[in-house]
């Protein structure tokens, strides 16, 4: 079958070939128990910082390899798909909250959490998402008010990734209510402050071992030193994140295409019907045919959204384009691929059945197809 031209060079596919003996050995074994408990064990995280898997772009003085070429997170995301794992955090790690801190923390903020960080000691959320704001991060209502030396931080949020597990966790709150978007600030809440409690680890359709949690602040002391990057400045760099964000998502997405088509694939080679292999069948063939297609078109397109981040040519709308083009077109491959399996693709010892319930949250998290489309509009002079 014809494959896309390669972006990866001999040292990428050195990481390739130990990021995949990482997850056949010490994730591929333990998912259907981290299903069962809801996250994956911090021995996990361990694991990963001692083989190099997380924060590749944080410099070597905090013990990460200073290397910012983002076809290693890729790589990273393509291996969790190709094992089915959806529990591991790394790549909302990895890719979306460390590089806050790496661009916009403080020396002394550096040295604080940066080697955990990258040796998996210290897991990471960020808290954008509230009961009542979601994409519209101007909606935000959790409020830090400035006591000198400190913040107060009082306010909700949900549906945070790695919500349970994270002992460190960068908080999107409004620091003056009167200022718009120019009042949101990032503010870094650590495991064990007064008043910062996690409520339950959220039952969701999908994702089963990915810990998502509603977090709550009662009245949080949250120091000065605690601030990330200047106050009043949190939605601009949120901003200036996203791109990295949803383009890491565009990269899960298409991963799990290929993982989808692979399943498929070696399905049709395996089942019987009417004493032929599925895969004989004409509509299956088209099914496929359209399958490898997809697939090949979404692998062209997101390696060049990746080699134009590695540029720092990414703009918000192609980062847009690459979220919701690939998301919907993971649940669209993901959808016939249930239907190929019949019955079976329904049972979730399949794994076609847990990447159909998997993806599903694609579309939403990230900023929705509906918002991602509004950025490219608004792109186009509308």
């Amino acid at each position: 079958m014809a494959q896309p031209t390669s972006i990866y060079e001999q040292e990428h596919e050195d990481f390739r070939a130990m990021a995949r003996t990482f997850m056949e050995k010490e994730v591929a074994p333990h998912m259907e128990q981290w299903e069962k408990d809801g996250q994956v064990s911090r021995e996990l995280w361990l694991k990963a910082g001692e083989q190099g898997l997380l924060c590749f772009d944080v410099p070597e003085e905090f013990g990460g390899m200073g290397v910012e070429d983002f076809r290693y997170n890729a790589i990273v995301s393509e291996e969790l798909s190709r094992v089915g794992a959806s529990g591991p955090g790394f790549p909302v790690h990895t890719d979306i909250i460390v590089p806050y801190i790496t661009s916009l923390g403080t020396e002394e903020q550096k040295q604080r959490w940066l080697p955990g960080l990258v040796s998996g000691e210290l897991i990471s959320a960020i808290a954008m998402t509230e009961p009542g704001a979601g994409s519209d991060l101007q909606g935000v209502k959790t409020s830090a008010v400035d006591k000198g030396d400190h913040y107060v931080l009082n306010g909700s949020k949900t549906f945070i990734s790695n919500g349970i597990m994270s002992d460190v966790v960068i908080v999107v709150c409004r620091t003056d209510p009167d200022a718009g978007h120019m009042g949101i600030s990032l503010l870094v809440v650590e495991r064990g402050m007064a008043g910062f409690e996690r409520g339950r680890n959220l039952d969701k359709m999908g994702l089963k071992a990915q810990d998502t949690a509603e977090l709550s602040f009662d009245n949080v002391e949250v120091p000065k030193a605690n601030l990330l990057g200047k106050e009043g400045e949190g939605f601009i760099y949120l901003m200036q994140n996203l791109p990295q964000e949803r383009i890491s998502i565009g990269v899960q997405a298409v991963a799990a295409i290929e993982h989808v088509l692979d399943l498929c694939l070696g399905y049709a080679k395996e089942r019987e019907a009417f004493g032929k292999p599925i895969g004989k069948f004409q509509h299956n063939r088209f099914v496929l045919a359209e399958m490898a297609t997809e697939a090949y078109v979404a692998r062209t397109f997101i390696n060049d959204c990746v080699l134009k981040l590695n540029a720092g040519q990414a703009d918000p709308s192609l980062a847009s384009m690459a979220k919701w083009w690939t998301t919907e077109l993971q649940a669209k491959v993901v959808d016939a691929g249930v239907q190929l399996h019949g019955g079976y693709g329904y049972m979730t010892e399949y794994p076609i059945s847990r990447a159909y319930t998997d993806s599903r949250i694609s579309r939403i998290y990230g900023g929705t197809t509906e918002i991602q489309k509004e950025i490219i509009g608004r792109s186009l002079g509308f």
